[in-house]
């Protein structure tokens, strides 16, 4: 990864393409909400099928039809395993926005790097901080709250399962990329999406959408799935891990307000503290982690 301090004008372009995937992934919910067509499996399918091809495709002109064939040489089993997560992940989020209000979704991914640094103390025994229990403990209280808010408004159990469920997935795909670092992305994001497209085509009840719907569609996993990992996977590379996680915060933060702008969904009451109560863990756990990695690493005499 390349130091901002060397290179300031690639650093700021890295901030850039991450503000822009945080932009890109934010608008996702409200996607969803303007397509007409019912059943989820359908969405997944050509949400996931334009993700699919618009990834390829960035990696055909990127590195061309050898390197694109000897990065998925190279994913090996990790990267296999990394591609099953992001086909559960995309799968999860799309029928739990089905069943549950967005912000309820996207609020539960902010814990996804408190999650990760959970798992990697039990996986591969990363010490955890006292600002990180700190952190998981306000999270877990944070979650609570908005799922009884959820709960009371006669909110789906299902769709507050698999909402839960796609942070725990990160956490694990977080976990094995830190295992075996060199697991590129792209490849395996591309993978995941033909293969949650090909599971939703064996449990979709039709394919056929209008014209209209087919629009948004490809908006929904070309423009806001595919730009997104594409835009990340460049610009991450060019700036600290932890600031590209400060800066992909952005996303938890704009995807309730498009949803108020353009659908009027607005939060409740214990939606909105927990939330606050989650992102504000989510901010002091990245900004303490950020401190920790900026540390000049002490060096014995020799």
């Amino acid at each position: 990864m390349t130091d901002s301090s060397v290179n300031p004008p690639r650093s700021w372009l890295g901030i850039a393409l991450v503000g822009g995937s945080a932009l890109a992934w934010s608008y996702g919910g409200a996607i969803q909400r303007f397509i007409g067509v019912e059943d989820g499996w359908t969405i997944v399918f050509w949400r996931c099928l334009f993700a699919g091809l618009f990834l390829l495709t960035f990696m055909l002109v990127r590195d061309r039809i050898d390197g694109t064939i000897r990065l998925f040489r190279a994913m090996g089993w990790p990267g296999f395993f990394i591609a099953v997560g992001f086909a559960l992940v995309s799968t999860f989020f799309v029928l739990a926005v089905t069943m549950t209000p967005v912000a309820n979704v996207v609020l539960f991914m902010a814990s996804i790097p408190l999650f990760a640094a959970l798992l990697a103390r039990v996986v591969l025994g990363e010490p955890i901080t006292p600002v990180t229990w700190g952190a998981i403990v306000a999270v877990i209280l944070g979650v609570g709250i908005m799922v009884s808010a959820s709960i009371g408004e006669g909110g789906s159990i299902l769709g507050l399962t698999l909402a839960a469920a796609i942070p725990a997935i990160f956490a694990c795909m977080t976990v094995l990329t830190r295992r075996y670092p060199g697991i590129r992305m792209t490849p395996a994001a591309c993978g995941g999406s033909f293969i949650a497209s090909a599971i939703a085509a064996s449990q979709a009840g039709a394919f056929a959408v209008g014209g209209h719907d087919l629009v948004l569609l490809f908006c929904f996993g070309a423009l806001n799935l595919g730009l997104g990992m594409a835009l990340y996977v460049t610009g991450a590379r060019m700036i600290p891990s932890a600031l590209a996680a400060l800066i992909g915060t952005a996303e938890m933060i704009l995807a309730p307000v498009w949803m108020v702008i353009f659908h009027n969904e607005v939060p409740s009451g214990r939606t909105i503290l927990g939330g606050a109560l989650v992102m504000a863990a989510l901010f002091t756990y990245l900004i303490s982690h950020a401190r920790q990695a900026s540390r000049p690493v002490p060096t014995s005499a020799a």
